[in-house]
């Protein structure tokens, strides 16, 4: 069965900044219904990603959450996680297919319409990402704002589910999601949140989901 976003809100916990831990963060997402996250760990020594990604995984399985691990495709064969999120600099996602199997989830990132298609031409993708489509400040080098016009261009072209990313926030969520994506990923304005069950449940409510419904 192919991939398919059953939620709009693609949650990403772990990035430096937060103000609550990886693991506190997805249980409260969970306790809303979210049905999938990725950690992403871009500055910590191997053993401490590893060593945080087997106690996610091992409470996200509980808990009926798909986990995906950014970059690190060894991680998460390691911990058996669901799937891995690859950037332009990382494996190929043929290559992590290979490490991962037949039944994980694999995403991959792209940052302008040239890298869409060429990552189109790799069958072993499961969805994309896009962006920046904001300013972001959740990236080191973010590369140049996309916008909304090339994010509807991106999902016209994009026959696989398209995450838009990148300063997605209470205000544009919404046009994020009429611009054509299937989900918007979403870093600090719940990791850096007073209150980031209220902060996520009012990003489900202006995607329009029902936060009980999993299924991805």
């Amino acid at each position: 069965m192919a991939f398919a976003f059953r939620c709009p809100v693609y949650p990403i916990v772990g990035s430096s900044g937060a103000r609550r831990s990886p693991i506190e963060l997805a249980d409260q997402l969970a306790g809303l219904g979210i049905p999938l996250l990725q950690l992403r760990m871009k500055n910590e020594p191997t053993r401490t990603f590893i060593e945080l990604a087997r106690e996610l995984r091992r409470r996200t399985a509980i808990q009926g959450v798909k986990l995906i691990i950014n970059d690190r495709a060894d991680i998460a064969s390691l911990v058996a996680a669901d799937g891995v999120h690859l950037g332009q600099d990382d494996l190929a996602p043929t290559d992590a297919r290979q490490i991962l199997g037949p039944g994980a989830i694999i995403g991959c990132s792209t940052h302008d319409i040239a890298q869409l298609e060429t990552a189109l031409g790799n069958s072993a993708s499961d969805y994309l990402a896009y962006g920046p489509i904001f300013a972001t400040t959740s990236k080191d080098d973010p590369g140049a704002v996309r916008g909304l016009v090339d994010l509807a261009e991106a999902a016209a072209r994009c026959r696989l589910p398209l995450v838009g990313i990148g300063g997605i926030d209470h205000s544009n969520i919404a046009s994020v999601l009429s611009a054509g994506a299937s989900a918007a990923a979403v870093i600090s304005t719940i990791g850096n949140a007073a209150d980031p069950v209220r902060a996520t449940t009012r990003l489900l409510s202006l995607a329009g989901a029902n936060p009980a419904t999993r299924g991805n």
